[in-house]
């Protein structure tokens, strides 16, 4: 449901400017009604922010795409909440810093540059908390609705540190270098289930309804006025009543595999599913009753229950959500980010193979049980070998997880490992046969590990090196082979949606554009992945400075064909991975030059563009594929 008139009581949001702005926006003539203005703005913000009908351009954030209004709104939210306070932040990181070091005995000073560079911090490490909502609200595929998530965001740019012993949140401060609070999901579902008993005699009824099926003591059950009066509070204090509500897995229960698994039908009464999770420990936000209402609206869910100290299933500690036909998604209680616990990973395997949508998962299951198995090598003393080095660097592709964020093993593991050592029995070879310049290159070589210097890549195809590194392990140069020609646009169009992989209306465009050309035959390319830092830029570049300095290393332009083909071929790329592929812009129907770019979401594989104007800035971590310059025979 919607909420305008909690939003109204809250804060008199429709006599705001940002409320009269939506409605000029819109064109048309809002009523004067309250509720209907805020609905408005709550439209627009959807419009804006979750493009619920995919009109708009997407841009990266972290590994995740995202339309192109909400980066310009998170843009404008940074430079008030973040980037305005970078000189007290540098200060205070300063500041900080000497107290602990005078601690210790040792005077230290920050200069001038020092507190350049301790702000630049400060502003990443606050940026990447502040991202963390962003993301997660800006999900489509979670279930609150707008005005909840609207409320939840506008609140925690004022939260600061949770303070666990006095239970409360500090208020944030301007120029405070503390993060912003982690997320809380199951939490955040608590806050929106009593927000929307207190406007709605339904939705209170089913959830006291469901909290008299789960044994919650009468004292403790949900009423009107209850309601109400958690609705009048702070979202400060709302947030700690949701975290309070978690429970606990104790290192006892997480000792024991065996359970059962319970399959929640689609469209049946959520009580059941809501009343199995509560006080139970986990991060999951179908413990708030109206999320678990929305996803069993969207199709079946199942859980699997480990024995409690009575024998019954009772611990949750998987779920499997289903959307319609297949796998939606995959969560387990190893930590707040609902990673799964390394004993889950082959009993959630087993479930999965039996349900449609698993392929998806098949690479996230494999990684998973291949990380238990580095994990109890190491544990044990083992030697690791040169795959599982390999793959504990995520030299050839990223460890994925069912997490929302990365496995935390992962550090820890690498943590206790000595990098230069490894380094060789990854890339199988002696110290003599890597080379770190391009003068040192000779016929031994068999692996290349330095900065890209100029046509570095004429002498990498003449010498046949496989393996090159700008640094190990997270520096790897990624070569492709692909088959470019032989199909016109219309082909390949028709083999795009035959293989199921999501177009733009502006890819459409730039695939129809008489710019865009096909080879008459087919013939094999060889392409590369170059990050903007790789190519010396560490802190991003522009489009014009990016292909100057790739013609320099013995790169070129690639065919914008390559754009179709590669994204046919290459189909199992892994989720949240994008990348641009390097072209002569393709004018689209705004007049923006254009170029394709390769990604993967939760919503399948996507040809899509990018504005790539000469001048256009990219992030150092932005991925560009270019094609290797044909040596002179």
């Amino acid at each position: 449901m919607e909420n305008p008139k909690f939003l109204k009581e809250k804060y008199n949001l429709h006599n705001t400017p940002e409320v009269d702005s939506a409605a000029k926006r819109t064109g048309e003539k809002v009523p004067q009604n309250p509720e209907k203005r805020i609905q408005n703005y709550l439209d627009r913000l959807e419009r804006l922010a979750l493009d619920p009908d995919k009109e708009q351009k997407r841009k990266m954030l972290g590994d995740e795409s995202r339309p192109r209004g909400l980066m310009l709104l998170r843009e404008m939210v940074m430079n008030k909440y973040v980037r305005s306070h970078k000189e007290k932040m540098a200060e205070g990181a300063a500041r900080v810093e000497e107290r602990a070091a005078r601690e210790l005995g040792i005077d230290v000073h920050y200069g001038e540059q020092e507190l350049a560079q301790r702000g630049e911090i400060a502003v990443e490490d606050l940026e990447k908390s502040l991202d963390n909502w962003i993301l997660y609200l800006s999900d489509a595929n979670e279930p609150y609705p707008v005005w909840f998530r609207y409320y939840v965001f506008r609140n925690i740019l004022d939260l600061g540190d949770y303070d666990k012993d006095k239970g409360e949140f500090t208020k944030r401060s301007e120029g405070t270098i503390r993060l912003f609070p982690e997320i809380d999901r199951g939490a955040l579902a608590y806050v929106q289930d009593i927000i929307e008993s207190s406007k709605d005699s339904a939705t209170l009824e089913r959830l006291r309804n469901a909290q008299e099926t789960a044994g919650t003591p009468k004292d403790q059950l949900v009423t009107k006025e209850k309601a109400a009066n958690f609705a009048k509070l702070s979202f400060a204090k709302q947030y700690v009543e949701g975290i309070k509500q978690a429970g606990e897995i104790t290192p006892e229960m997480r000792e024991e595999v065996k359970g059962k698994w319970v399959k929640y039908q689609k469209g049946t009464d959520p009580t059941a599913l809501w009343a199995s999770l509560q006080n139970k420990g986990t991060a999951w936000c179908t413990k708030g009753f109206a999320t678990a209402e929305t996803q069993l609206k969207g199709g079946d869910f199942y859980v699997y229950y480990t024995y409690d100290k009575q024998g019954k299933p009772a611990i949750p500690r998987i779920a499997i959500r289903m959307q319609e036909d297949s796998i939606a998604e995959v969560r387990g209680v190893a930590d707040n980010v609902q990673n799964l616990e390394g004993k889950m990973v082959d009993i959630a395997g087993a479930k999965m193979k039996e349900l449609p949508g698993a392929e998806r998962y098949r690479k996230i299951s494999a990684d998973m049980k291949y990380l238990t198995l580095v994990e109890k090598k190491a544990k044990t003393g083992q030697q690791l070998n040169k795959d599982d080095l390999t793959f504990l660097y995520e030299i050839n592709s990223s460890i994925e997880g069912f997490g929302y964020q990365t496995d935390p093993r992962i550090a820890e593991l690498r943590a206790k490992r000595n990098p230069e050592e490894d380094m060789f029995v990854v890339l199988d070879c002696s110290k003599e046969q890597v080379a770190h310049t391009a003068s040192e290159i000779t016929e031994s070589t068999k692996a290349y590990l330095g900065p890209l210097e100029p046509g570095i890549f004429d002498a990498i195809q003449q010498h046949g090196i496989e393996q090159v590194f700008t640094s190990f392990p997270e520096g790897k140069i990624r070569k492709f082979e692909a088959v470019i020609g032989g199909q016109t646009s219309k082909e390949l169009q028709k083999e795009l949606k035959e293989k199921k992989i999501n177009l733009t209306n502006y890819s459409t465009d730039t695939l129809n554009s008489k710019e865009f050309t096909t080879l008459k035959n087919p013939e094999q390319i060889d392409l590369v992945c170059l990050k903007v830092r790789d190519l010396g830029f560490k802190n991003g570049a522009t489009t014009d400075e990016i292909y100057s300095k790739a013609k320099k290393l013995g790169l070129e332009l690639c065919p914008a064909e390559v754009g179709p083909h590669l994204r046919i071929q290459y189909l199992d790329q892994p989720l949240g991975e994008w990348l641009w592929i390097a072209m002569k812009q393709i004018t689209d129907r705004v007049g923006y030059p254009d170029i394709f770019d390769l990604g993967r979401s939760e919503d399948g594989l996507w040809l899509s563009d990018n504005w790539a104007r000469p001048g256009g800035r990219w992030h150092a971590e932005y991925e560009f594929v270019f094609s290797f310059r044909k040596l002179k025979s």
